[in-house]
């Protein structure tokens, strides 16, 4: 008997690194979405495009559609969606009838419009994003996530999240993150949250845990989200130099509930040098041996004198990078800039039998446990396909956490 298939909306898409990892399991993509605002060509969308069809593809700025009729989106048990980081400020509308409403253009913002007025609010949320965003802005640590998960409570949504380092559990990309699943009130594991102990849930029944195991922990710390989202934002942790909120826990009825845990995995571990193309490369991708010195530069540590445009001299100091990369261990995290031959500290490097090299698109597609050629398609430069793994994320971390949810909603 064929399992009854989950319905997802999928926001801000890039080339598809939710859809791989959610479509291993019982989830079917209703709805896409991709644009990027500040190029022409809309690369992105054209890879997912050529991957997986256009049918109910939309690569039309979020924000326009939103404000539009939320109602052009499918009906949905499940948003996912890897959103940009920005500042969460909120501001009183001028009527102050409708409440409180995000900064234009700030995208969390589209994502709390959808849950807002759609009439068939989905029931599960997946999303992704930067682990700073648990400490941001500087001045106000974790006041963006505080504002991020208020504004959820107010809906009527509990939340977990964990911050998972890809390769702490066997991936081959030192890749850190943070991921946070969304319950509904009216949904039965939003009652078993309720119902369960919060270290319990943390670290041994929750959908997370059951992905990536944790070491058992009895220590939690419990904050109290008081206020609306304007007294958040203009109040939270003003004085505090540290974010009150650590790598895991879970917001329940305007209480967050938070605690430091310690990946608990002893299976295999896949390493950069597992994921090195053993075909020809091209030369290109080699290091010239008159761009060999700046490289060991770029790469090395430094204590230097250095002056800015206006004539103010100060010291520079940085330390050096293990060069070439290690290829026993998990890569370094992949970064947008990674392609070009350009020298540069961040690209990854590699020794091989012909000699130093840069990773190719294949090579950094298996970091991000992409399928061979994902992003190739004509027209789309290299250095683009490397640009495009340096925002994905990693597809497996996608797969088990979308498994264990699909889990425990069937139980």
């Amino acid at each position: 008997m064929q399992k009854e298939k989950l319905k997802v909306v999928e926001l801000f898409a890039g080339v598809g690194g939710f859809r791989l990892g959610l479509e291993k399991s019982n989830y079917d993509i209703v709805w896409s979405n991709q644009w990027e605002p500040s190029t022409k060509a809309q690369h992105a969308s054209m890879v997912y495009e050529s991957r997986f069809g256009t049918k109910n593809h939309s690569n039309e700025d979020i924000n326009n559609i939103v404000t539009r009729n939320v109602e052009d989106i499918p009906d949905h048990d499940v948003l996912v969606g890897g959103f940009p980081c920005q500042d969460y400020s909120v501001a009183t509308t001028l009527n102050n009838s409708k409440g409180l409403k995000g900064k234009k253009g700030v995208l969390w913002w589209s994502i709390h419009k959808i849950l807002e007025t759609k009439k068939n609010k989905p029931k599960y949320l997946f999303l992704e994003n930067v682990d700073r965003l648990l400490k941001s802005p500087a001045n106000q640590r974790g006041r963006d996530f505080a504002v991020m998960l208020k504004s959820l409570d107010h809906l009527g949504y509990a939340v977990e999240w964990r911050v998972i380092n890809a390769a702490e559990y066997g991936m081959p990309q030192r890749r850190k993150r943070v991921f946070f699943i969304g319950y509904h009130k009216t949904t039965a594991l939003y009652k078993s949250l309720q119902k369960s102990e919060k270290t319990d849930w943390l670290t041994e029944k929750g959908v997370i845990a059951e992905a990536f195991p944790v070491a058992k922990t009895k220590t939690i710390h419990k904050i109290e989200l008081e206020g609306d989202l304007v007294e958040i934002t203009n109040t939270f942790n003003t004085s505090g130099k540290l974010s009150p909120f650590q790598n895991t826990g879970l917001l329940l009825q305007g209480s967050v509930y938070t605690t430091k845990t310690v990946p608990n995995y002893n299976g295999p571990k896949v390493v950069l040098g597992d994921v090195l193309q053993k075909n020809e490369v091209p030369m290109e991708f080699f290091i010239a041996e008159n761009d060999k010195p700046k490289w060991e530069y770029l790469k090395g540590s430094k204590k230097e004198k250095r002056s800015t445009k206006e004539g103010f001299e100060y010291h520079y100091s940085e330390g050096g990078m293990i060069y070439p990369d290690a290829l026993d261990n998990a890569s370094r995290t992949i970064i947008t800039g990674e392609g070009g031959k350009s020298p540069s500290r961040f690209k990854h490097v590699v020794a091989t039998k012909h000699g130093l090299r840069r990773l190719t698109p294949v090579e950094l597609e298996r970091l991000n446990m992409f399928p061979d050629n994902h992003t190739k398609l004509e027209g789309i430069t290299d250095t683009k396909r490397a640009f495009f793994m340096g925002n994905a994320l990693v597809v497996g971390i996608i797969e088990k956490i979308g498994a264990a949810l699909y889990n425990q909603i069937k139980l």
